[in-house]
């Protein structure tokens, strides 16, 4: 009797894990290439952004106060955004940003409350060779116009 009991539950077990695991489907990645690969390498190593500004004329600041709501990073490939703060006013230069993984983004500011001053992109990659003297990947948002 306590071999029958014990074949029967032996049986019952290895059916309910055979069949749990008959499935592939939850094992697909349904990701393109280029999503997988950007998800997988924001897994490993991350960077400490730090952004500054460019003027109209070409002068780099790294410096001083500016009409800045936020500084933002967007992944290109993921659409992942990283904010550096999400409020309004004059912030002081320079902003920083960790835990940005590697990869291809598109960097800008939002306007600050007074909206003296209107921010362009830029597009640039994060990685290891963009990591300057400082320790940082510094990114210089261009000023497009101000009043």
């Amino acid at each position: 009797m306590k071999n029958s009991i014990f074949t029967v539950l032996l049986v019952a077990g290895l059916t309910g894990i055979l069949t749990g695991c008959s499935s592939n489907e939850d094992m697909l990645n349904t990701d393109t290439p280029n999503q997988a690969a950007a998800k997988e390498a924001s897994k490993s190593k991350t960077y400490t952004i730090r952004y500054g500004l460019l003027s109209q004329n070409g002068t780099k600041a790294l410096s001083g106060s500016y009409d800045i709501g936020s500084f933002v990073a967007t992944n290109t490939v993921t659409g992942e955004t990283f904010e550096t703060y999400a409020g309004s006013g004059l912030q002081s230069l320079p902003q920083y940003s960790e835990g940005i993984p590697a990869g291809t983004y598109t960097f800008t500011a939002m306007q600050g409350q007074g909206g003296w001053v209107g921010y362009g992109s830029v597009t640039g990659v994060v990685s290891d060779a963009q990591i300057d003297q400082d320790g940082y990947v510094t990114v210089y948002v261009p000023i497009a116009w101000e009043e």
